[in-house]
């Protein structure tokens, strides 16, 4: 039996602009899994700056995510992940085999409001806690 410890899920979280849902997907798994999976987001056209309705909607459950920047989407990224989830990128992602993929259909909260954004972030919230459920042993 290896003493080696087991190496941590890594979850890449895709969208467009990498500006509101994967933004979010990202800090609510980087809160909920606490460090036990190794988390990434990028965008296919990443956007200048993070939503700011989807700032605030993360901030009013307590997780800033103030000092996040959009990433651009590369190969490398997604070749280091063990999990891939598409959030409207459709064809611009790339497929690797051996991959878990899965899309999560999302509302875009791009230019909506943060009344607006609340839905989605609970939602997002629920599919989260499924995705860490599945990739860590329950304790």
């Amino acid at each position: 039996m290896s003493t080696e410890p087991a190496k941590k899920p890594s979850v890449l979280f895709v969208c467009v602009h990498n500006a509101g849902r994967s933004q979010m997907a990202a800090a609510f798994l980087t809160t909920l899994a606490k460090g036990a999976i190794e988390v990434r987001s990028a965008g296919s056209q990443p956007a200048d700056t993070v939503n700011p309705a989807a700032v605030e909607a993360m901030a009013e459950l307590g997780i800033d995510m103030s000092a996040e920047i959009p990433k651009v989407l590369t190969t490398e990224a997604v070749k280091e992940s063990d999990v891939v989830i598409t959030m409207g990128c459709g064809d611009t992602c790339p497929i690797f085999p051996g991959k878990r993929y899965e899309d999560w259909e999302l509302e875009d909260p791009a230019g909506q409001g943060v009344d607006a954004v609340r839905p989605i972030r609970d939602e997002i919230k629920g599919r989260i806690e499924g995705l860490i459920a599945s990739l860590t042993p329950a304790q």
